[in-house]
């Protein structure tokens, strides 16, 4: 009968298809030794599941879940982003942010919602959906704007999408790797995504062999079409879970054409506002 963490092990080590052969030799150990690790035969010092969690280049969470099987205490922190411990941190990712304006840009959890936004996001986001939930440069709390959801489903963002098919189809081999996590949220979330209509559709087409780079965003806002490509960034090594799992969305015009719309349409909303405020 295998150890928890034996068995955590092999599942860490089966999900990169790599051999017993192969982890020993990355982590210059005999394969024996690997062998009775995954059965329970022996037991690793601290050192070793540290090494191990390098050689596999595993997130710090799943390194804290291979710790906490071995029974040692969890090496790396998971803090809140509205700690005060976290201030530097804020500050940091606001300027970052901030670099996107007028154009959005926002960080994202793990499960894609939305943590942090800047105030071009949160105006599109506000003038698509409807309502102003997300307030620029608010560290949201519960109940947070997922921006899955927001495509995937009908009556959101998806009825603006001009090309919805064709981002559906860039999302999907992102989404059904994540859904090969074990945390229960992540496969629960992937469900639902793939039980909106239309979305198995796109499923079941036929793959393409080499995916475009770029995958522009065409939104329909009011009588004008805005094309929009993202770009997804991490925050360097962080050496704490929740910046870890932080991914920074940021949207560009594809082209001038584009570029001139939207700050049209940017100048637009600010002159809307301007003149509501003042009656």
């Amino acid at each position: 009968m295998g150890s928890p963490f034996g068995s955590l092990l092999k599942t860490f080590r089966s999900e990169r298809s790599l051999s017993q052969l192969g982890l020993a030799s990355k982590a210059s150990v005999s394969t024996r030794h690997v062998s009775f690790l995954e059965t329970g035969r022996s037991f690793p010092s601290r050192e070793m599941v540290q090494k191990i969690g390098t050689v596999l280049d595993l997130p710090l969470r799943d390194r804290n879940a291979l710790l906490d099987a071995a029974g040692f205490a969890k090496t790396y922190r998971e803090t809140r982003l509205d700690d005060p411990q976290m201030t530097d941190v804020r500050r940091a990712l606001e300027m970052i942010l901030r670099r996107n304006e007028p154009f959005g840009a926002v960080a994202l959890d793990r499960y894609w919602n939305v943590v942090v936004a800047n105030a071009g996001y949160a105006e599109v986001h506000s003038l698509l959906a409807g309502h102003d939930d997300i307030v620029p440069y608010r560290v949201e709390t519960a109940p947070k704007v997922n921006v899955l959801r927001a495509l995937f489903a009908p009556g959101g963002l998806r009825d603006h999408v001009v090309n919805w098919p064709a981002c559906v189809r860039a999302m999907l081999p992102r989404i059904e790797r994540e859904a090969h996590s074990r945390d229960r949220k992540t496969r629960e979330l992937a469900d639902e995504l793939m039980a909106y209509e239309g979305v198995a559709a796109i499923a079941r087409e036929e793959r393409i062999d080499v995916p475009p780079l770029v995958v522009p965003v065409e939104l329909r806002i009011g009588d004008s079409t805005v094309a929009l490509f993202s770009t997804l960034t991490t925050l360097g090594t962080p050496q704490d879970v929740t910046l870890q799992e932080l991914r920074i969305e940021s949207f560009h015009p594809v082209d001038a054409a584009s570029e001139a719309t939207a700050l049209a349409l940017f100048a637009a909303i600010a002159a809307a506002k301007k003149g509501h405020q003042g009656t």
